[in-house]
């Protein structure tokens, strides 16, 4: 796609999490805009330095990279692991955003803001209320919604109720609004039915040219750790407040007496601290956990495994979408969803024969699923090569890349046509 002809477009990307922050967002943020740039858009990011992996050093504050222009402010990393530090940390991104963003050379001919942090859009508002600067705004995680569902805050608190109304403020003047599913979008449109026209539904993705099917007698990974002579059951990425570690948890130790089987925790988050906590009380005997791996071991220690498991708590699956489940299809490797009955999820899983979906806390179900799948190595393989398929016709970035040039209002920047069907016509 490089070497595309288009009209000068300029387009500013503000999230507070990019690489080599592990944070998904920055990663997708990371391929959307380096996509663009071979797609021939001008395109710059801004945003703050690692927080995730704040131990990393060696990160520029300006620096140009795949293509991008990437500028960093400073972040706080007090305690990063509580709640009330990352909202200061986020509070402050917001402000040096404003600060920043004055300058109209900055904030390029369209504005893209993420949802991370979730009142980010509030830049957009005030710029286009001001200038009359468009924008759109990339949605990964709906709140207060998330916060509500899970009841950490009440939904008749002043906090939820001001915050709702900034969020249609912002939603109502935006060019365009993203979301990563079918559900999320019809809670928008539950919230103001007047935003439906605007809002298009784009599924992350995962390259398949970086995550690649690997034995694990061919991965130095499951070398390393001791991986090659059990059956691996994988979850890797943050286990959250969204997720259910329950009945993960709960799964792991019906089955603790099977030495042929050995569950692999790689990531943070609050349910990798009850598995931390188990693990040191005794309870489980059959658990390595690991920390976040840098971007160039994900394709080892993503394929170290004979499943890999996504789950998301009852109640939030119109608020989140897993990014994870791209990854893992990307593996070649079945999977295991927990999750609620009405979840999108299902869809996918059933849509490509990979693997099998499970109710919230059926945690017998799920071991006695992976004593299945350790019977009958044939089965696992075919649903591997199922999910590897499913990535490659559906959810990498080629098939994304132009619905974000429509839906971020760029289609008719585009020197050559795209189709109804959203691919970029090619010239031969």
């Amino acid at each position: 796609m490089a070497g595309k002809k288009h009209l000068k477009t300029s387009i500013s990307i503000i999230t507070q999490f990019y690489p080599p922050d592990y944070a998904a967002t920055g990663q997708f943020v990371y391929d959307l805009a380096g996509a663009l740039v071979q797609e021939g858009f001008d395109v710059s990011v801004f945003t703050g330095m690692p927080g995730y992996a704040f131990r990393e050093t060696n990160v520029k504050h300006e620096e140009v990279d795949n293509g991008v222009s990437v500028r960093r402010t400073g972040s706080v990393h007090l305690m990063p692991k509580r709640i009330r530090n990352k909202l200061f940390d986020s509070i402050l991104f917001l402000i040096r955003c404003v600060i920043k963003f004055r300058r109209k050379a900055i904030r390029g001919s369209h504005l893209v803001l993420t949802s991370a942090p979730p009142f980010l859009g509030l830049i957009g508002w005030l710029y286009n209320k001001i200038f009359g600067h468009t924008y759109s705004c990339i949605i990964y995680d709906i709140y207060p919604e998330v916060a509500v569902r899970l009841k950490v805050v009440a939904p008749n608190h002043w906090i939820v109720k001001f915050w709702q109304f900034v969020n249609l403020k912002v939603w109502s003047r935006a060019e365009s609004l993203i979301v990563l599913s079918e559900p999320m979008k019809q809670l928008l449109v539950q919230k103001n039915k007047n935003l439906a026209d605007k809002i298009h539904v784009i599924h992350s993705w995962a390259d398949p040219k970086f995550i690649l099917p690997l034995a694990k007698s061919e991965n130095w990974f499951a070398k390393q750790y001791g991986l090659t002579d059990c059956f691996v059951v994988l979850y890797s990425g943050n286990l959250g407040r969204c997720h259910d570690s329950q009945t993960i948890l709960k799964c792991a130790q019906l089955l603790n007496n099977r030495t042929d089987i050995k569950f692999v925790f790689i990531g943070n988050g609050v349910g990798s601290q009850i598995i931390k906590s188990a693990i040191a009380s005794g309870d489980l005997s059959n658990v390595l956990q690991l920390p976040y791996q840098d971007k160039q071991v994900l394709p080892f220690s993503l394929t170290a495994c004979d499943l890999s498991l996504v789950s998301i708590l009852p109640n939030v699956g119109d608020t989140i979408a897993p990014s994870k489940m791209y990854g893992i299809l990307a593996t070649g490797q079945p999977v295991a969803v927990i999750c609620p009955e009405d979840n999108y999820l299902r869809e996918i899983v059933n849509e490509g024969d990979c693997g099998r979906c499970f109710d919230n806390g059926d945690a017998q179900g799920l071991a006695d699923y992976i004593c299945w799948l350790v019977l009958h190595p044939h089965i696992q393989e075919k649903l591997g090569k199922n999910a590897r398929r499913l990535l490659e016709l559906h959810y990498t970035i080629d098939k994304a890349v132009p619905k974000y040039i429509e839906a971020l209002g760029l289609k008719d920047k585009c020197s050559l046509p795209i189709d109804q069907n959203h691919r970029i016509c090619c010239e031969n």
